[in-house]
């Protein structure tokens, strides 16, 4: 029993990795823990259920024999192992399939489960229906909201644009006064109590904005054969209805 030398062939073919230990013995431990789970399987006591499970499904398994009744009256009327049955061979070969019911749960639970399950999933197709509708709607009602709101802000443009051309046109024949005050575009007034009284004085708020337009224009087109659309002043009302296509926007798209 003397000491190897360290020079030798059996110190230095030695396997001296790092961690290698370790690794050994990690699967060593997991060797052993799978052997003792396989031991503890065998050893381990089936229940009452699983000896039933394993006794039905041996019996299932195996074919009728002469020592079961009904298949000997079958044998003495002529049934043979394999055919079908019925005087013709138009019945079945296999026998009816054994359906175990291993719930507590009552007869016709099933069906009923079943059916309150459809009855859920029908509910929820319908409220996602619903909500895909209200969806919808809500995206046309904004739609149509944006569009009039656009229209709205066109409008309000083309008065703007009637009255600086309505102003420059009155002044231009020395009118000093509008025929109506919201004709010419209203200077912007730092006393809040003279716009108040503006306000009581005209009716005009009670115009809407295309009531308004639609008046200004007219005005325009009579008193200064002017039209705003064409942005042209024509010679006389004569010039105006044989060149000008018409006194609103839609009339000269």
């Amino acid at each position: 029993d003397e000491e190897e030398d360290y020079m030798s062939d059996s110190f230095i073919k030695q396997d001296v990795r790092p961690g290698l230990p370790m690794v050994r013995r990690v699967k060593e431990a997991l060797h052993k823990e799978g052997k003792q789970k396989e031991a503890n399987e065998k050893n381990r006591q089936k229940s009452i259920k699983e000896e039933e499970k394993e006794r039905r499904d041996l019996v299932l398994k195996s074919a009728l024999g002469n020592e079961n009744k009904g298949f000997a009256l079958l044998q003495k009327m002529g049934y043979k192992s394999g055919q079908a049955l019925g005087k013709s061979g138009e019945g079945i070969v296999e026998p009816i399939p054994l359906n175990i019911k291993t719930g507590r749960s009552g007869l016709g639970h099933e069906e009923l489960k079943k059916r309150k399950a459809e009855e859920k999933l029908e509910n929820y197709r319908k409220k996602l229906h619903m909500k895909k509708q209200a969806n919808e709607q809500a995206a046309d009602q904004f739609r149509i909201r944006f569009k009039n709101k656009q229209e709205e802000r066109k409008m309000e443009g083309d008065l703007r644009k009637s009255q600086r051309a309505c102003q420059q046109l009155d002044m231009q024949k020395d009118i000093d006064v509008p025929k109506e005050t919201w004709f010419w575009i209203e200077p912007e007034e730092e006393d809040k109590k003279d716009d108040e009284d503006k306000e009581d004085e005209g009716t005009s708020s009670d115009l809407s904005v295309s009531e308004k337009l639609h008046i200004l224009t007219a005005y325009l087109r009579e008193e200064h054969f002017y039209c705003i659309w064409c942005g042209t002043t024509y010679e006389d009302s004569g010039d105006l209805s044989s060149n000008c296509p018409g006194d609103s926007a839609a009339d000269h798209d």
